[in-house]
């Protein structure tokens, strides 16, 4: 994301250019089409250092290099007498063009501060100033002048007005442009500020993971202990005994899934990228799924296209969705997966004929433990978590609900990934979090 000042010197190169080509196009016109003689050898030098000055700067912001306002300041006060050198030779203080310093002095108010722009200012009232100096004048520009006098203001005025426009034009799309540039890094930010947010949020979601499967560890296992010892006990009733084998297969399966989440925050850090075909990410998503049978799934595009991801950690994501839209819809009502492909990647989307949601709860969609299922059918992840990892894949999510009809969720990303993805830095990844629980 570039700052401000480069943002800056980028629209301040694409004026120059426009600026020499205008320049170019009003001498020949003046000199060919108004008959007016002007000597063409020391204007278009001056154009030429404008077009080389340009050229160079173009060249050398090309790599990633920090703009600082003294450059910004350098090329405007270049253009300054650069403007100063035509005027010279072409009018002087008459030439009516001359309102084009207002031009320099407006771009320097809006992109450089107050002791620059000022500095600017001295700067051209010197300039201007210079040009009232009779011998910077244009050769000959005296008795042009006591011999078309009624021409010469004439002409001036015309020129007067055009150049108004001229100036009023520049400046108009250049603080637009430079505003709409802005505007738009702003909004980079604020979202580079809200993936900073939910980054954060996932590694305490890492930390309550690993913490989580650390502490239980050891009162799971005395429980386990304790359901063994009693299914031993011969005095006790059949259905206490089967209720202590039950108890047991719990508390193992506790065990396992705390296992998989201690290994998921762990292991998972760095999952490499493998080559993962559609079939193959689809029938990962469905696996183990409950409710597997009603969801109706559709590939289009190639089959045989591999795409480089973190397969479990999308897996566990996809998966997490589509358990959510098997919960939200009706009891046997089917589920649509259609896995796609696109000019710049994939696209999954997720489609149910649930109840939809309203604008307020779909505006918190995606919020960490924010839920509206009953409780004990998920803690509100899902959502949070799958759009912490298409973040880092380069990816998006988005959610469209219509209350009554159902909702869809469209997941994005690349078809080679983004390569620095890393769960933790991100957050969990454990896939565990992504899970069909989530």
């Amino acid at each position: 994301m570039r700052d401000a000042h480069a943002i800056n010197l980028s629209w301040l190169l694409r004026l120059r250019w426009g600026a020499v080509v205008a320049q170019a196009v009003l001498i020949l016109g003046a000199h060919f089409v108004l008959e007016m003689p002007l000597p063409l050898v020391p204007l278009f030098t001056t154009i030429g250092v404008a077009v080389l000055s340009n050229a160079a700067l173009g060249v050398w912001s090309r790599r990633p290099r920090a703009v600082h306002e003294w450059l910004l300041w350098g090329v405007m006060a270049l253009d300054v007498v650069l403007l100063t050198v035509l005027l010279a030779f072409s009018g002087g203080p008459f030439n009516p063009f001359s309102t084009l310093y207002l031009v320099h002095i407006a771009l320097a108010a809006v992109v450089l501060r107050a002791r620059w722009t000022w500095t600017l200012v001295a700067l051209g009232l010197g300039c201007f100033g210079a040009l009232f100096v009779r011998h910077l004048w244009m050769p000959g520009a005296d008795a042009h002048a006591a011999h078309h006098h009624m021409d010469a203001v004439r002409l001036h005025l015309e020129g007067m007005w055009a150049a108004f426009g001229l100036a009023a034009a520049v400046i108009v799309y250049f603080v637009q442009r430079v505003t709409r540039a802005l505007a738009e890094r702003e909004a980079e930010l604020e979202a580079a500020r809200a993936v900073t947010a939910r980054n954060e949020k996932l590694a305490a979601l890492a930390t309550l993971a690993a913490g989580a499967a650390h502490e239980l560890s050891t009162p799971l296992s005395t429980i386990a202990v304790v359901a063994r010892e009693l299914e031993r006990r011969g005095e006790l009733p059949p259905a206490c005994r089967e209720d202590a084998q039950l108890i047991r297969q719990q508390v193992s399966r506790c065990r396992d899934i705390l296992v998989q989440m201690a290994a998921d925050a762990g292991a998972s850090h760095g999952e490499a990228f493998v080559p993962l075909a559609p079939g193959m990410l689809l029938d990962g998503v469905l696996e183990g799924l409950k409710g597997r049978e009603r969801v109706r799934v559709a590939l289009q595009g190639p089959s045989d296209e591999p795409m480089s991801v973190p397969a479990r950690a999308l897996t566990h994501a996809i998966r997490g969705v589509v358990k959510n839209a098997l919960q939200a819809s009706p009891e046997g009502a089917p589920v649509q997966v259609v896995l796609l492909r696109q000019e710049a990647g994939w696209q999954l989307r997720v489609e149910d004929t649930g109840a939809g949601m309203a604008a307020g709860v779909l505006a918190r969609a995606g919020e960490p433990f924010f839920t509206t299922k009953p409780q004990g059918e998920g803690m509100g992840l899902g959502l949070f978590l799958a759009r912490a990892l298409l973040d880092q894949l380069g990816g998006t999510l988005e959610v469209r609900s219509v209350p009554g009809q159902g909702t869809q969720v469209a997941l994005t990303w690349p078809a080679r990934a983004l390569r620095q993805f890393d769960p933790l830095s991100s957050g969990p990844s454990g896939a565990s979090l992504l899970e069909p629980g989530a």
